[in-house]
């Protein structure tokens, strides 16, 4: 299959985060309220995915899902980046309420693969980014975790296992028909920030 100019195939590390319980959440809230409630829970994902050099791809309803490479090409930091990304932000969701009166949780899933990036929508916002089963994926590891908790695949825990501690899970299917090895991320043990040396 012939690739299009200024699409390029590239192992990246993804990060899906979602509001856990957030179709209940917002059952009779007025739509104002649950505005605010988005902004403020996008602002902090956004801010943290940026200050762990990630750039967020899209935002669906309750879910964010931000990618880690693009421009760096570390898969080990990346994928550390990655993790220690959707760690903070569920440490700081927990931390303040949304719309001046709503706790909430997350679950998150990071997942690394090989994807196709179009370099043309590499920014904030930038829809259709990347195309590829890691995408997929890491909204299914989400799946899987518990509250307030991130779940990995084994390719992620393989690259970032000098910097991050995990404890493993059952395998489960989570799409396809064969079981999956899932890794809980625990505590990130260094700096994680794609930014870092």
């Amino acid at each position: 299959m012939a690739i299009v100019a200024g699409v390029r195939r590239q192992t990246v590390s993804v990060l899906f985060v979602d509001i856990v319980g957030f179709t209940t959440l917002v059952d009779g809230l007025d739509c104002a309220e649950v505005r605010a409630l988005q902004m403020d829970y996008f602002a902090i994902v956004s801010a943290v995915v940026r200050e762990h050099g990630g750039i967020v791809e899209k935002y669906i309803g309750d879910a964010v899902l931000a990618v880690f490479g693009l421009s760096s090409r570390r898969p080990e930091g990346d994928a550390a980046a990655a993790v220690g990304a959707g760690l903070s932000v569920q440490e700081a969701i927990s931390e303040v309420r949304l719309a001046g009166r709503h706790f909430v949780s997350t679950r998150a899933g990071v997942s690394t693969g090989e994807v196709m990036v179009d370099q043309a929508a590499a920014h904030d916002g930038g829809y259709g980014m990347v195309s590829g089963a890691a995408v997929s994926m890491a909204a299914k590891l989400q799946a899987c975790a518990p509250p307030d908790a991130l779940v990995t695949c084994a390719a992620t825990r393989a690259a970032s296992a000098a910097s991050v501690d995990y404890q493993e899970l059952p395998p489960a299917v989570v799409g396809g028909t064969r079981p999956v090895d899932l890794f809980r991320a625990l505590v990130t043990r260094t700096s994680v920030s794609a930014h870092a040396a």
